[in-house]
């Protein structure tokens, strides 16, 4: 399962905001087994947001955008989603009601709060609703489109309910070695190919080792890798360390 990640707002290409949120999304689909291919970071522009999700829409098994649904001028998302799939956008009966429960609930803690419901609970005509556990503004799903709040608690409360949508075939196997990137990198291109798995090496200064991790879609295939890279480099399967002068680190170690 192949998904691409739209993260939505001004301010994360500003700098103003770490964009937490495609990291959060990509760690709980990588462990689900999804390949995300993508995380793209866009600027609050209707007709950009439009064309990148009916491209993405048509190219990977799944989108998720982030960002850009509430009420303030600035939150284009979920007109620009339903631009994208040529659609009107129609007041949701079952957002309205949970809209209007929220506010119930909310009661005098927000007393002065002037919200339009029905723009509010406007989604694309024919998308199925995403109810928002922790907040007022609805999520919606358009065929493989899935748009989540930006707000990272609602953002998170929100993908929690459609966890189970996500379901892939890949597995990782990390090994650590204390040699050199240099010294490795005929065996890391070699067990690339001969096992046709995904290699990568990640230098870590603080812990003192090269992290690498071995991804691939059949467990067998995967396992056979790890063993041959055992056999081939000096490498463990649990954190190891070694002394080093970081000022006078050797050609080709860690970076």
């Amino acid at each position: 399962m192949e998904v691409s990640l739209l993260t939505i707002g001004d301010e994360l290409l500003s700098g103003e905001t770490t964009n937490t949120n495609g990291t959060w999304l990509a760690r709980e689909l990588t462990d689900r087994g999804v390949d995300v291919r993508e995380i793209l970071a866009l600027a609050d522009d209707r007709e950009t947001i439009a064309d990148r999700v009916a491209r993405h829409s048509d190219a990977f098994d799944a989108v998720i955008v982030t960002g850009g649904i509430g009420g303030t001028p600035d939150d284009v998302t979920i007109e620009a989603v339903a631009d994208a799939f040529g659609r009107e956008l129609v007041v949701s009966d079952q957002a309205r009601v949970r809209i209007e429960q929220r506010l119930s609930e909310m009661g005098e803690a927000v007393p002065d709060l002037d919200l339009d419901i029905e723009t509010e609970a406007s989604i694309p005509s024919g998308a199925e609703p995403l109810v928002n556990p922790e907040g007022l503004a609805p999520g919606c799903r358009i065929e493989n489109v899935y748009v989540l709040p930006g707000i990272p608690g609602e953002m998170k409360a929100m993908f929690e309910t459609i966890a189970e949508a996500f379901d892939g075939d890949l597995d990782s196997r990390l090994l650590y070695t204390v040699e050199p990137e240099a010294n490795i990198v005929p065996e890391l291109r070699t067990v690339r190919e001969r096992f046709g798995v995904r290699v990568g090496c990640y230098p870590d200064r603080e812990a003192r080792h090269n992290r690498l991790k071995l991804t691939g879609a059949d467990e067998a295939t995967l396992q056979a890798a790890t063993d041959w890279l055992l056999e081939a480099i000096d490498a463990s399967e649990t954190p190891v360390e070694r002394e080093w002068d970081a000022d006078a680190e050797p050609a080709g170690g860690p970076e």
